[in-house]
């Protein structure tokens, strides 16, 4: 599997800085990829989080959102994937400073 980050260069909405995919390279998921998950600037100003890929719809007028990737038992289990996103954003954060 393989992350590919398209950085958010618009500035918009604040905070948001690029977007994530995880590429699949091998066995039964191989040559399709999974979008919408977005790495953000925390509010606080300290650290950063990965928003995972979600549904959103109304019920009676109000936004609610559904995860369309959630553990199945381990809830620890996206901290995985997020933490692998993450690095993958920290990589091309250096390569970026490293090409200017």
């Amino acid at each position: 599997m393989l992350v590919k980050i398209a950085p958010n260069d618009k500035g918009n909405p604040p905070g948001k800085l690029a977007d994530a995919e995880l590429h699949f390279a091998e066995g039964p998921l191989a040559g399709l990829k999974l979008i919408g998950f977005s790495i953000w600037e925390r509010r606080s100003g300290n650290g950063r989080n990965v928003t995972f890929p979600a549904r959103t719809y109304s019920v009676n007028g109000e936004r609610r959102s559904f995860a369309l990737l959630r553990p199945i038992l381990d809830v620890t289990s996206q901290d995985r994937i997020r933490d692998l996103v993450l690095h993958a954003y920290a990589e091309h954060e250096e390569q970026a400073a490293v090409s200017q």
